[in-house]
C-alpha cells in the first residue's frame, strides 16, 4: 500500500487477539495473549490492516473516577514513520473525550516524543530491570494476600481504583500475591519473563527483602518496573544483579497533577507488559 493511500481505523474484536500478539512479539514487548484478550474484552482497541494482517494498534482502558489508560500502541516495522501511531493515539483521545475520561500512558523514550505533542505531560520516571537467573539457595517465607487488600493500596497509590485489571492479574494461572512483613506484590506471568508488580511497601529494606524472597521461589527470569525516584530501591537490585534494561515515561494527557503521597515501588508494568 503506498504512502499517500489512506488507510482505515478500525475497532478490533477477542478474535484479534493472536494478531495483537504477533506485534508485540516483534517490538519484543512482554505482553501474553492473556493481555491482549482483556484489553480486547475490557477495553476499546483500534487497529490498522494492510488487507487481512493487523498493521498497527493502540488501546485505550478505562478505570474509575474519570480515568483511562492508553495502551499496546504498536506499529510494525514496515509501517513506521507513516504517522499511524499518532492517529491511533488520537482515535483514544476521541474515545476518552467523548466518555469524559482523562487518559494516562507508559511511554518509551521514543513514543514520548510521539505523545508530547499531542498534549500529554511527564509524571513518574520508570526503570524496567531484569534479573535473568534467580538463585534458589534457600526457601523463602512468603504469605499469600488477599486481593481486596491489594486493590485498596493499590487504589491509594493510584489516586483511582484498578480492581478489574488487578483482579483478572491474580486470576490468572501462575499469578501470586505475595507479602513479606508490609510489603506486598503481584507477581505474573509474561511472554519472556515472569513481572512483578505493583509492588508495595513502607520502605526500600522491606520492598528489596520481598523482591529477594519473590526471587527465591522463581527459576525463569523476571521484570520489575520500578520508580525512578525510589533510589535506594534501585541501587539494591543492581546490587543484587538485576540490570536496567531502559527507561520509561508515565504520562498523563493535560496539565500535571501532584503525586499520590503513597508511590509504589513498582508499577504494573509499562503497557502492562
Amino acid at each position: 500500500m503506498a504512502d499517500t493511500e489512506p488507510v482505515a481505523i478500525v475497532e478490533l474484536g477477542v478474535d484479534d487477539a493472536p494478531a495483537g500478539l504477533a506485534l508485540s512479539t516483534e517490538a519484543r514487548w512482554n505482553q501474553n495473549e492473556a493481555d491482549w484478550r482483556f484489553f480486547l474484552t475490557n477495553g476499546i482497541v483500534f487497529g490498522v490492516r494492510d488487507g487481512t494482517h493487523l498493521v498497527a494498534t493502540a488501546a485505550l482502558l478505562p478505570y474509575s473516577a474519570g480515568n483511562a489508560w492508553i495502551s499496546m500502541v504498536l506499529v510494525t516495522e514496515l509501517w513506521r514513520r507513516r504517522g499511524l501511531a499518532t492517529r491511533l493515539v488520537d482515535a483514544c483521545l476521541d474515545a476518552a473525550r467523548q466518555r469524559g475520561l482523562t487518559t494516562w500512558l507508559d511511554a518509551t523514550p521514543a513514543g514520548a516524543t510521539v505523545y508530547g505533542p499531542l498534549g500529554f505531560t511527564p509524571t513518574l520516571q520508570l526503570r524496567r530491570l531484569r534479573l535473568e537467573h534467580p538463585t534458589q539457595e534457600a526457601p523463602a517465607m512468603l504469605a499469600a494476600f488477599d486481593i481486596d487488600t491489594f486493590s485498596a493500596r493499590d487504589r491509594r497509590a493510584m489516586g483511582f481504583e484498578r480492581n478489574a485489571l488487578l483482579t483478572e492479574f491474580a486470576a490468572r494461572t501462575n499469578s501470586r500475591i505475595l507479602s513479606y512483613g508490609d510489603a506486598m506484590a503481584l507477581v505474573r506471568d509474561g511472554r519472556t519473563a515472569r513481572h512483578i508488580g505493583p509492588l508495595f511497601a513502607d520502605n526500600a529494606a522491606d520492598a528489596l527483602v520481598l523482591v529477594d524472597a519473590i526471587s527465591r521461589t522463581e527459576s525463569g527470569p523476571l521484570l520489575i518496573d520500578a520508580i525512578a525516584s525510589q533510589e535506594p530501591f534501585i541501587a539494591g537490585l543492581a546490587g543484587a544483579g538485576w540490570n536496567i534494561e531502559r527507561p520509561f515515561q508515565r504520562m498523563r494527557f493535560g496539565r500535571a497533577t501532584t503525586q499520590s503521597e503513597e508511590l509504589p515501588f513498582a508499577v504494573a508494568g509499562p503497557e502492562f507488559g
